[in-house]
């Protein structure tokens, strides 16, 4: 039984939609900001927080900074998802076109990675 993979064309087209869509990320940073002065007891200010070398990292923001950096870890995140869709169409590509060794039994989808 042969492993039935979408045709090639099809992954061709998601695959430069994809690639479409990364030209229009904007901005990216990694890390996570709190609005603090939304907590029970209110705190002024906002934070932005990462990790740097096994060490969180705390930085005071302004308002405008903590709108433009969470806009660019929401950019940050869906890079990552975007990225991940990319690899499972390029294997599914690569292993669907390209010439191949002879198996006794196809490679399923999870050795592939694709589901």
């Amino acid at each position: 039984m042969k492993n039935k993979l979408a045709p090639a064309d099809s992954l061709e087209r998601q695959y430069q939609r994809l690639c479409s869509s990364l030209a229009s990320t904007g901005y990216i940073s990694q890390g996570s900001v709190l609005d603090r002065s939304t907590l029970r007891t209110p705190r002024s200010g906002y934070q932005w927080t990462r990790k740097v070398a096994r060490k969180t990292i705390t930085v005071a923001l302004s308002p405008e900074q903590f709108q433009s950096l969470r806009k660019a870890i929401e950019n940050r995140r869906n890079l990552q998802k975007t990225i991940v869709k990319m690899e499972k169409l390029s294997r599914q590509i690569l292993f669907g076109t390209l010439p191949d060794t002879h198996r006794r039994k196809p490679l399923p989808k999870k050795v592939l990675g694709v589901i």
